[in-house]
Order: C-alpha cells, then sequence, then structure tokens
C-alpha cells in the first residue's frame, strides 16, 4: 500500500489538539463534515418535530431516532470491507450524492405535503442506510490525513466536529421549524452533502496498489476474525455497548421532556440539544489535559457519571434553565467517553483491517443507540418518560462502577500482521489477496544452509505464514505454515519447495534463501 504524505502539521514534534487542521487536506475534509453534521442534526430536529404532536410520541420520536441509527446495524460490517478493498475516495463520493438525492426527495415530499409518519421514518431509514455505508470509510481516511502521533487529536477533533454541529444545528432547525418549516430543513441537509462532495473531489489521495486488495469473502472473515482475537479490541466494543445502550434514552425522549415536562417550542428543543453540543465543545477543548491527568479509565468513568447527571435532571426537573445547565455537563461526558473510546480503538487497529474494526466498532455504538432508544420509548409509553430516564441514569451509574473489573485495555505501539492473536490455536487473519499463476517471478538467489545456487519464484507484497521460510530451488520439502502460526485456509503456492533452513522470517521481508 502506498505511504499516504502527510501535510501542514505532520512534522509537528509535540502536537497540540489542534495540530492536524494544519493540514490543508485534513481542515478542508473536516470543515465539509461539520457542514454535513449540522445539517443531519437539523433534518433530526425537523423530522422529531413533526411528529412531537401525535398521540403515540415517545414511540413516534423514538422510532425516527431508531430508524436513522439501526442501518449501521446491518450495514456497517459489510461497509467496512467495502471500505478496505475499494477506493475509499470514489466510494465516498458515490454515497455523498446518493445521500443529497434523498435528502432533497424528502424535502420535495414535505413541501407537497405528503410526508406521513411511515413515510417520513422509511426515507430517515434509507438515509441511515447511506449514513451507515458512509461512516467506516470515513473514519479509516482520517489517519491517511495526519501521522500516527495526531491520530487522538484527530480523533478528538472529530468527536468536537460531531458536537460543534450539535450545539449549531438544533437551534438554527428549531428557529427555521418555526418559521417557514421542515422542508427547508431537509432541503438545506441535501446541499450539505454536496458540500462533502466538492470536498472530496479536491482531495488527490495517493493511489494505492491494485494487488494489495482483498476479495470481498474473505476480506469480511479476515475482518471479523481479527476482531474477535484482539482482546483490546473486544474490550472496546463491551464498553461501548455498556455506554451507549442506556445513554440513548436521553436523546430518544428529549424532544417528549422538551414538549411534555418543560412546555417548550420546536426552538426551545433546539437549545436543550445545542446546551448538550456547548458542552461537547467545552470537552474537546480540555479532554487532553484531562486524559493526561486521570487517564482513560478513570477517564471513561467520569464521563460516564456526567451523562447519567443529565439523564436524571431530564427526569426530575421541571423548569428549562436548571436542565440546560445540567445537559452542558453530560455533553462533556459524552464528548470524553466518545473520544476515549474511538481513540483507543484507532490505536489498536493496523491499518489493513482499519475499516472492518471500525465498522464493527460503529455497529456495536450506533446499532447499540437504535435499538435502545426504540426499547426505551416503548417502556416510556408504558411506564412513563421520568421513571424511564431515572432506569436509564441507575444503568449508567452501573456502567461506571463496572470500569473497576473490566477496564480499558492500556496498549500503545503498532498492531500489524506479524502479531500473533492468542488462543489454543494461534490462528491469526492474514489478509485474503488474490492470486493468480501469472503473479510469480522468478529471481536468482542462493540457499544460506546449503550454499546451492538457484532462482526462487517470489509472491509479491504477500507475506510468508507465520515466517515460514521462502521457497528455495533444489530440495523436497514443500511449504507448510507453522503450527505456531496456524495461518487458516492458507495452502503453499503449487511448485516451488523450500530450503532446509527453519529460521522464521519477518513476513515484512522476503528471506533470501
Amino acid at each position: 500500500m502506498t505511504q499516504q504524505k502527510h501535510d501542514g502539521g505532520a512534522r509537528e514534534n509535540g502536537p497540540s489538539s489542534w495540530a492536524p487542521l494544519r493540514g490543508r487536506t485534513f481542515r478542508v475534509l473536516w470543515s465539509a463534515q461539520l457542514g454535513s453534521n449540522v445539517g443531519t442534526w437539523m433534518q433530526t430536529v425537523g423530522a422529531q418535530w413533526m411528529l412531537v404532536q401525535q398521540p403515540n410520541a415517545p414511540t413516534l420520536t423514538a422510532a425516527v431516532q431508531a430508524a436513522s441509527l439501526l442501518p449501521v446495524l446491518f450495514l456497517s460490517l459489510p461497509a467496512g470491507v467495502l471500505a478496505d478493498v475499494l477506493d475509499r475516495r470514489a466510494l465516498l463520493m458515490t454515497l455523498s450524492g446518493v445521500m443529497a438525492a434523498l435528502c432533497a426527495a424528502l424535502a420535495a415530499l414535505t413541501a407537497a405535503g405528503l410526508t406521513t409518519p411511515a413515510v417520513l421514518i422509511a426515507l430517515t431509514f434509507l438515509i441511515g442506510c447511506g449514513q451507515a455505508l458512509m461512516s467506516p470509510g470515513w473514519q479509516a481516511i482520517q489517519p491517511e490525513l495526519v501521522p500516527r502521533e495526531q491520530i487522538p487529536a484527530a480523533a478528538a477533533l472529530g468527536s468536537l466536529n460531531v458536537n460543534v454541529a450539535r450545539a449549531i444545528g438544533p437551534a438554527v432547525a428549531g428557529l427555521l421549524v418555526a418559521a417557514t418549516g421542515p422542508d427547508v430543513v431537509f432541503a438545506l441537509n441535501a446541499v450539505s452533502f454536496l458540500g462533502v462532495l466538492a470536498a472530496l473531489l479536491g482531495w488527490h489521495r495517493a493511489r494505492h496498489g491494485a494487488g494489495d486488495r482483498e476479495r470481498m469473502r474473505p476480506a469480511l472473515a479476515s475482518g471479523t476474525r481479527y476482531v474477535r482475537n484482539a482482546p483490546g479490541v473486544r474490550r472496546v466494543l463491551l464498553r461501548s455497548g455498556l455506554f451507549v445502550v442506556p445513554a440513548s434514552a436521553l436523546w430518544g425522549l428529549l424532544p417528549v421532556v422538551a414538549e411534555r415536562r418543560l412546555g417548550l417550542g420546536s426552538g426551545g428543543y433546539g437549545l436543550l440539544l445545542g446546551a448538550l453540543g456547548a458542552g461537547a465543545i467545552v470537552g474537546a477543548v480540555t479532554i487532553g489535559r484531562v486524559r493526561e491527568r486521570l487517564g482513560r479509565n478513570v477517564l471513561l468513568a467520569v464521563s460516564t457519571v456526567a451523562f447519567a447527571a443529565g439523564t436524571l435532571a431530564a427526569a426530575v426537573l421541571r423548569q428549562p434553565v436548571p436542565v440546560a445547565v445540567v445537559l452542558v455537563v453530560a455533553g462533556v461526558g459524552w464528548l470524553y467517553a466518545l473520544s476515549t473510546l474511538n481513540t483507543t480503538l484507532q490505536l489498536a487497529l493496523p491499518g489493513w483491517v482499519r475499516a472492518r474494526g471500525l465498522a464493527v466498532y460503529l455497529m456495536v455504538f450506533m446499532g447499540g443507540q437504535g435499538i435502545g432508544t426504540l426499547l426505551w420509548g416503548l417502556l416510556a409509553d408504558g411506564i412513563g418518560t421520568a421513571e424511564t430516564l431515572l432506569v436509564s441514569a441507575g444503568l449508567l451509574l452501573a456502567s461506571a462502577a463496572s470500569l473497576t473489573w473490566l477496564p480499558l485495555r492500556e496498549r500503545t505501539g503498532t498492531l500489524d500482521r506479524t502479531i500473533v492473536a492468542p488462543g489454543r490455536n494461534r490462528r491469526w487473519p492474514f489478509p485474503s489477496i488474490p492470486t493468480t499463476a501469472r503473479s510469480w517471478s522468478r529471481s536468482p538467489t542462493r540457499c544460506p544452509r546449503t550454499g546451492r545456487k538457484g532462482s526462487v519464484r517470489r509472491w509479491p507484497r504477500r507475506p510468508s505464514p507465520g515466517g515460514a521460510p521462502a521457497p528455495c530451488a533444489g530440495t523436497s520439502t514443500r511449504t507448510r505454515p507453522t503450527p505456531a502460526a496456524g495461518w487458516r485456509s492458507s495452502r503453499s503456492p503449487p511448485g516451488p519447495s523450500t530450503c532446509a533452513s527453519t529460521a522464521p522470517a519477518s513476513p515484512a521481508t522476503t528471506p533470501s534463501c
């Protein structure tokens, strides 16, 4: 794979929280993402407020939220495989155009008065499918834009992006919905996706060798095997589910809290969401110093307790101003939690499987939020909104306490294909690179054990499985993976044999035998 050249702040020795923005490419794409996120939050407010006056409003508003999130549960992993197998820039450009068309269709139907609750939820689901297909590829390109030491800062800026949009989008949407109607909000979201398309057109991505690409089905299998065999990744996924499922109650039921408990209109609901976003902005500015002092696990526990406080305030307080103040604290906690989980995962994933690992993370996080939101809405219809939020706050506190025996695994360094996963059979999923007979090439060499001259057939860009010796002409032993590596489904290429040397070789280099 071609090394991506970083511009701007890539040469900084001590990167600050804003160092990635010094690179022009990162800055342009980050700005386009901000515009798209603002449009998405505007559409969320417009869609939910169209249904808040319905008799079964808790279920319907939660269904809109779930319709936008549940596609991640089914499409995230295939989307991650596509992002690893196909050209990520072309994939993101295509999806941006499709999303713009869907949002424009929703705006046109709403302006014509044809948007029923069923139509709204169906189109929201289709838009959610597009977002599910885009998210793994978008996150996977971030390490291509910044050097490794700036990945934590880039992840924090990504969370800041989402939460700045959360602060701006709902407030603007509340005013626009009250003044012009939701159709204008939907149309602006379509324009925001065109901005993303324009930014991607201006990104000149380094070409990646076609020989390094994997096939779809083996790539899907190797990605799931990687996640299953990587303890640090599994722990991040577990912590994500334990946080997001109870936290989703506040996001799904906040429109009902604003309208029925606090007596607010669409503008007031937008301001409550803006309070969460403002807190997230504060969190993005301060997370670097706080993470250094507290560490990842303590920071995740504190952030979970902070979001539990916001959920509790929405359940028991009846005045908008105190609720908004506590929601600012909850927004700080939300940012801290997301940034901690995302950074831990980014640092644990190697480049060849990064999009697939992030896809599984999004599947757990966004899918858990979608399912949780729907379940909390049904529970609120049964026992009441305040009581449901109290249950959610209690589960968040239990999640924070569980960090004492289920902490995040602190991991530094670079994971790559040379690491063997733990387990009884010690299997490790190397990528399944397509091979053909015409890929072989001969080159002269000498066996280090026998000194015999000969030629060797080389397999370009494919690592030796588990340190198996390279083929050497003139001996009879055939190539097989060593038991320590156990490369599943691996077979030796036809024809060559191996020399008598059994010293393991690094998969990154070709042994000179």
